[in-house]
């Protein structure tokens, strides 16, 4: 006979717990779906919107796409505890592609038709994403969740990269026809998985919606670190092609490949550290990363700082994105799910457009290196709010007693 210790224990029992299951294979096929309905004309509606005389639904389109987005991301909570998952997420999907081939219609190219087809979709991302994170952590076993997060991003993340490009690129060579009904078709189809999916969880109770989630000092302190990083994410994407344009052809694209490459990575290892030792623990070294990374960005002049802080941010990003996302999950019961996505993406949504509007002024005045800087100072103070998470672990696989005896032969 010989001895196993609890804790030896409870990564043999994560380990062994299965990860993959039929309803979140199920999921994924929404997950996979939504990221080419919400990216694919991303590009593809202002350049439409252009081409037809729409000068003014150009700016606006995207815009009206993200206010909705935000907008119907904070409601979506009290629409999943009312409708449940299956609904909630079948709707959202119906919405984010079935208005978009409206656009082909006569009068479907005027600003008042682009805007409004925009918000509509707007609103089916917010519900598909806010239902579906929820749904996707109620199928994850808690014990592997963060791993199974970052599988989930990582899903998601590959369509998102191609569809965004591709939608433009499409619509040049093959026509904005052929973008919009590959808009519709892939959440519209998706729509057949959601009956495989549960409509509620068992221990479901009652939720307290969105005003008490933020009061919630435990859920919005890792929605306030993780928006910090966001708004740098903003800042970085919009700001450094112009910022980094003096150099060498390749030094922007190697930069903009580096950031979404090194942060995927280190999303899923996040999910496997954070599995073994804690969420918590992972929030100081991604706030730093991210703080480094972005001062080394601020370094213009010179190429490689340019490229190696954009893959260092990267990597403190995608630590953040997964590490905020599951301590949240962590600390509420199944009922409160869809209250954490929706904080978790408001504060996507809301830190991306926020960082990249704030800048606007301020480049004007001190230059791309000095608001660089700026943004990696304004990331600071999140360091404080995570060290006092620092010490939060969540609830793991123990036995009692301590030492386990496993018989042997």
């Amino acid at each position: 006979m010989w001895t196993l210790p609890a804790g030896r224990l409870a990564f043999s029992v994560r380990a062994m717990t299965p990860l993959m299951s039929r309803a979140l294979m199920l999921r994924l096929v929404s997950v996979v779906a939504g990221a080419i309905g919400f990216y694919l004309p991303l590009a593809a509606v202002p350049t439409f919107a252009a081409a037809h005389g729409a000068a003014a639904a150009a700016g606006l389109a995207n815009g009206a796409l993200l206010l909705a987005t935000v907008a119907g991301e904070f409601a979506t909570p009290r629409i999943v505890a009312r409708a449940g998952y299956r609904w909630t997420l079948g709707a959202g999907l119906a919405l984010l592609g079935l208005p978009t081939p409206l656009l082909l219609l006569p009068g479907g190219a005027s600003t008042p038709s682009i805007v409004a087809v925009s918000a509509v979709r707007g609103v089916g991302f917010a519900l598909s994403v806010v239902a579906g994170g929820a749904l996707t952590a109620a199928l994850l076993p808690a014990q592997r969740r963060g791993e199974g997060l970052a599988l989930v991003g990582l899903v998601g993340g590959i369509p998102t990269l191609v569809a965004l490009p591709l939608g433009s690129w499409a619509a040049a060579h093959w026509g904005y026809g052929l973008v919009f009904v590959l808009t519709a078709a892939a959440p519209t189809l998706a729509i057949a998985s959601v009956p495989g999916l549960p409509g509620r969880q068992a221990t479901d109770g009652p939720s307290h919606g969105m005003v008490a989630g933020l009061r919630n000092p435990r859920l919005r302190r890792p929605a306030v670190i993780f928006a910090s990083s966001a708004s740098a994410a903003g800042v970085a994407v919009t700001y450094l092609p112009l910022a980094a344009g003096h150099h060498a052809g390749w030094v922007v694209p190697a930069a903009l490949l580096a950031q979404p490459a090194a942060s995927t990575a280190a999303r899923w290892l996040a999910g496997r550290l954070g599995d073994r030792h804690g969420p918590a623990r992972l929030l100081v070294p991604g706030v730093s990363l991210a703080v480094g990374g972005m001062a080394a960005m601020a370094v213009t002049g010179s190429a490689m700082l340019v490229v190696a802080g954009a893959a260092i941010f990267g990597a403190g990003f995608g630590v953040l994105q997964n590490a905020t996302l599951t301590l949240m999950y962590a600390r509420v019961p199944a009922s409160e799910y869809g209250t954490v996505s929706a904080i978790w993406n408001g504060a996507y949504d809301l830190g991306m457009a926020g960082g990249a509007l704030a800048v606007a002024g301020l480049v004007t005045v001190t230059g791309f290196s000095a608001a660089f800087a700026v943004v990696a100072a304004s990331m600071v103070p999140a360091l404080a709010m995570s060290r006092r998470d620092a010490g939060y672990r969540p609830a793991r696989v123990t036995a009692e007693p301590e030492v386990v005896a496993v018989p042997v032969g």
